[in-house]
């Protein structure tokens, strides 16, 4: 596919701190970077520098286009080992936050550590949907303890913007082989004329929710003035915001688009899916909660069917697929080996029970028992039975080279 887009827009803005520790950058118009150096450790500005500049650099370098996700990932590596060069061993290590998104032949690649976001707005005048939550169709996941906390259960998606320790991030880049977190990547090919993509610190939603940001962008006003809304609707800002603004133009399918599959609607990086998998949860345990407390408070015996495992959340977690085949085939394993150990008993008990008819030819010798005298003899005699008087008496005859022939009564 070919993707056309406007000239891009670009935000800076220092906000109420004394230095600016955000950086942005950009190449050749396809390939666009936004750090965020992290507040209260040493160089944050040199951290957001270096990491912008080096992807620059590996680009101009290395970059074949269209890039994959393997060179997206060496970009950001290349600025790891130049994140170690600027490394003086302090103990409090510089770091940043890092977006990344690329428009190429295939797509559309989203990468980011940390959290400073990625948008992709569909504006409500080119959307087909009423909702705004369909709006905005992919939002960067944040590597921060509050997002944790609220995919975990732990607190409400309203309580985020409130909680006392929401600046907290759970990746940045930082020097020192320990350190190298990897990006999450999605890989986007549902891209439409007038889409937008939004790439931004946290700085900038201080003030803005994703609601007022799809109506901005929704407006009917020129890209500029919908920058200069932006700008003025962060003015107040404690931490430096930055963002990049960018419009798709056109979008031309070319054949073989159909290999490439877009992960936005299923990605567990998307943190809409993510919301809206939370909200659903929360909703249908409420409304269980709310079955279960009529049936308390009723004096009647009422049945409720059994609910369905899918459809009401639990605490415990089912057993993994692989877990339960492993337990099945122990299972069947087991019967087996107790099935096969009945058959040895029975055939055994058999056996016993069996009269031998070759007793006398173990070893490959017979045992002549005479009297008192006990006679080996070879096992080349036969026997023969003669009944007398009632009573069974077995006569060996044995043939030797000399045709004699001795009766022994047994």
């Amino acid at each position: 596919m070919k993707i056309e887009i406007y000239p891009p827009l670009s935000i800076l803005e220092i906000g109420q701190r004394t230095n600016q520790e955000d950086a942005i950058a950009q190449w050749e118009n396809r390939l666009f970077v936004l750090c965020d150096g992290m507040g209260g450790h040493e160089h944050g500005e040199v951290a957001s520098q270096t990491v912008c500049q080096a992807i620059v650099n590996w680009c101009n370098a290395r970059a074949l286009e269209p890039l994959s996700e393997a060179q997206v990932e060496d970009a950001i590596y290349y600025a790891y080992a130049r994140l170690d060069e600027k490394d003086k061993g302090e103990l409090r290590k510089m770091g940043t936050t890092l977006t990344l998104l690329y428009i190429g032949s295939t797509g559309v690649l989203a990468a980011h550590i940390g959290d400073s976001r990625i948008y992709h707005i569909r504006p409500k005048s080119s959307h087909t949907g009423e909702g705004q939550g369909e709006a905005v169709l992919y939002q960067s996941r944040d590597h921060s303890l509050v997002f944790d906390l609220f995919q975990a259960g732990e607190i409400t998606f309203e309580e985020m913007a409130t909680y006392p320790q929401k600046n907290i991030i759970t990746r940045a880049m930082q020097p020192g082989a320990e350190n190298r977190m990897r990006p999450d990547i999605v890989h986007i090919t549902d891209v439409q004329p007038g889409d937008y993509f939004y790439m931004c610190s946290d700085g900038m939603l201080e003030q803005m929710t994703n609601e007022e940001l799809v109506t901005l962008l929704s407006s009917d006003i020129s890209d500029e003035e919908k920058r200069d809304h932006l700008i003025n609707a962060t003015t107040n800002n404690q931490d430096n915001h930055t963002a990049w603004l960018i419009h798709v133009k056109d979008v031309v399918k070319e054949d073989g688009d159909d290999k490439f599959d877009n992960e936005e609607p299923t990605s567990r990086y998307n943190a809409i899916n993510i919301i809206k998998q939370r909200q659903k949860e929360v909703k249908e345990s409420t409304e269980y909660s709310a079955i279960n407390d009529n049936h308390n408070d009723s004096d009647d015996v009422i049945i409720v069917s059994t609910p369905n495992h899918e459809e009401i959340p639990s605490h415990r977690k089912p057993l993994p697929k692989f877990l339960l085949m492993i337990l099945t085939l122990c299972t069947l394993l087991f019967i087996g080996l107790c099935l096969m150990f009945l058959i040895r008993q029975c055939r055994t008990s058999k056996d016993l029970q069996k009269p031998t008819p070759m007793l006398m030819q173990r070893h490959h010798q017979v045992v002549e028992r005479h009297t008192d005298t006990i006679k080996i003899v070879s096992p080349q005699q036969y026997v023969d039975t003669i009944k007398k008087s009632g009573q069974e008496k077995d006569t060996v005859r044995k043939t030797s080279k000399d045709n004699i022939i001795e009766t022994l009564d047994l």
